[in-house]
């Protein structure tokens, strides 16, 4: 299995536009890494530069040892995956399946056993002799990913290849490349702007804004313990609620997070935290739930705007005049107008800097403050 190094990497137009910005990470061999962020962010360029495609301005490429930053696209053993699935039209399938292998001289029959077994891995076998025009969008995606699995390359880099699907659709192939991949075990770079994708597929993921790298870590670790705002706000579906709080310490150096929602929250185990003073309170919409009415810990909220989505519902709340978004289990009683209790999670609730990048400030954060509360400055 291959292992990818991207060390210092930096792509600049001319004009002065980088688009890519000193971006240095290392992928385990047979690790399937998600570079996700939005439109314009850096990742396409990123995964064409590893590719080969787009020229180096600085940094360097490192393929199992070898630098092949300067190497052409056929010598670095890739196999690149596009959005518009790129098959020749008036080629079969199966010869869309052989063309690498036609292209290298591969013989015949060693070329119709790697066809047979790829067509067979990803359910192709009954439209082998049909055309691209006459197959669905699903078996398209399906021929572009066989042809690249042909070749039996290091690494495999997937440009959005499911953004031309339907939402259905992608569930399925979705399901299929992740299974594919637990078979092959074949080092992968996957581009998306799709969080869910990248969270659903990746074993790594990469969150990327402005040209620079944010945050690499696992699916669950970026949910759970964003590096800044930007990624905190980027994972999770709905976004996560973002309000302006007060850090205070006492004379004895216990500390509290003052909250707009009436909510006090003690703070321990914070690290290399700012002084007394502004922060961001971060709260995830799943971490609002309803309460029971004589819950002594629930603050009144008022129900805006609901939105059901089947199994759950999204509501849009009113707290002491600070609007919120919540996420809970579909409820029929709820109306808009009507007045609930609910309670945060406070453990699962973060704390921002204000300022620069909107760091997270590690700590520990729970309802109330019990006395004699130690707390780490």
């Amino acid at each position: 299995m291959a292992t990818l190094s991207l060390q210092n990497l930096s792509k600049t137009y001319s004009g002065g536009v980088t688009a890519v910005d000193s971006v240095s990470l290392d992928v385990p061999g047979g690790c399937f890494c998600a570079l996700l962020g939005p439109s314009g962010c850096g990742k396409s360029t990123l995964l064409r530069m590893i590719a080969g495609i787009e020229p180096v301005t600085s940094g360097a490429i490192i393929l199992d040892n070898a630098n092949v930053t300067e190497w052409h696209p056929k010598d670095r053993d890739m196999a690149m995956v596009f959005q518009n699935y790129a098959l020749y039209p008036h080629l079969t399938v199966e010869e869309n399946i052989a063309f690498p292998l036609t292209m290298r001289k591969v013989a015949k029959a060693e070329r119709n056993r790697r066809v047979q077994a790829v067509a067979a891995q990803l359910r192709l076998e009954d439209v082998l002799k049909r055309r691209p025009a006459h197959l669905s969008g699903g078996q398209r995606q399906r021929v572009a990913v066989a042809r690249a699995i042909v070749r039996e390359p290091k690494v495999f880099l997937f440009d959005e290849p499911l953004s031309n699907l339907d939402a259905k659709l992608r569930l399925s192939t979705r399901a299929e490349l992740k299974l594919l991949h637990q078979r092959l075990r074949v080092t992968s770079i996957y581009v998306t702007h799709d969080q869910e994708e990248a969270m659903a597929l990746g074993d790594l993921v990469v969150v990327m804004s402005g040209g620079r790298v944010q945050q690499v870590a696992a699916p669950l670790d970026l949910f759970d313990a964003p590096a800044n705002r930007f990624v905190a706000g980027f994972i999770g579906s709905p976004p996560m609620n973002f309000l302006d709080a007060t850090l205070a310490f006492s004379l004895d150096s216990a500390a509290e997070l003052k909250t707009p929602l009436g909510v006090t929250l003690s703070i321990s185990a914070m690290k290399d935290g700012p002084a007394s003073g502004p922060v961001i309170w971060g709260v995830r919409p799943s971490s609002i739930r309803l309460a029971d009415p004589d819950n002594q810990e629930a603050v009144a909220a008022t129900v805006e705007s609901i939105e059901p989505l089947g199994e759950f519902m999204d509501l849009v709340l009113t707290i002491r005049g600070q609007r919120v978004v919540a996420r809970i289990e579909a409820n029929r009683h709820l109306k808009p107008g009507s007045t609930v209790p609910i309670t945060i999670d406070a453990a699962r609730t973060h704390i921002f800097s204000p300022t620069g990048d909107g760091a997270r400030i590690a700590c520990s954060l729970s309802l109330g403050c019990p006395e004699q509360q130690e707390c780490i400055a």
